[in-house]
């Protein structure tokens, strides 16, 4: 199963689970499957037509998803998701 890493911000809807082990077969799966599992996620991760929000960055092993094809990009089972929250700041 690919496994996606759950951020240090987010795990607190996790229950301070740092890793999830998800059979989707691309990204949009996997985001779906960890969104059902911890509900508390859906806000963060997902807009209100259930896509993934623009300010999230999600990588598949080093390469950003948007390089490659998106939501629908496939994962394999020994794949390695990063969810990476853009975090804005400063004045």
């Amino acid at each position: 199963m690919a496994k996606i890493i759950i951020p240090t911000p987010l795990r607190k809807f996790t229950a301070n689970t740092a890793t999830f082990e998800t059979s989707g077969s691309n990204i949009k799966e996997a985001i779906q499957e960890l969104t059902g599992a911890y509900n508390g996620l859906t806000r963060h991760l997902l807009d209100n037509d259930f896509n993934i929000r623009s300010f999230i960055k999600i990588y598949l092993g080093e390469d950003d998803i948007n390089s490659l094809q998106k939501e629908d990009t496939t994962i394999a089972n020994d794949s390695v998701i990063s969810i990476v929250p853009i975090i804005a700041g400063g004045c």
